[in-house]
């Protein structure tokens, strides 16, 4: 099993940054990528960004340039900084471990609100 610990939400206004965490425990031997996911009101959950095992990194377009994915192994954490955050970033925010045939694991979510 594995089980993830999200932290790092809130609100901010525009222009602003945010750094969120998620921490993973567990059978981590067994995460062959984790994500960030988001989910705004009315719309279907999509990908953010994402670190693979060996650490190549992949963005939603939306974010490049603004959002940095990196993980510390030694904490089996994975961080999310957020920059220039705009108002259609607004969001609940899930972490995500992929654990191959194991199936995906979520975090609870936190929630991300951006004014403008």
């Amino acid at each position: 099993q594995v089980q993830l610990v999200e932290s790092g939400g809130g609100l901010v206004q525009a222009g602003g940054s945010l750094r969120l965490s998620c921490a993973a425990s567990g059978s981590t031997f067994s995460i062959v990528a984790m994500g960030w996911y988001r989910q705004a009101p009315g719309k279907q959950r999509e990908l953010v960004a994402r670190i693979l095992s060996g650490g190549s990194t992949n963005y939603a377009d939306s974010v490049k340039g603004r959002f940095t994915i990196s993980r510390d192994n030694a904490k089996n954490t994975v961080y999310l900084q957020m920059n220039s955050l705009k108002p259609e970033d607004t969001a609940v925010y899930y972490c995500n471990a992929a654990r191959g045939r194991s199936g995906n694991v979520w975090g609870q979510g936190t929630q991300v609100t951006v004014s403008s």
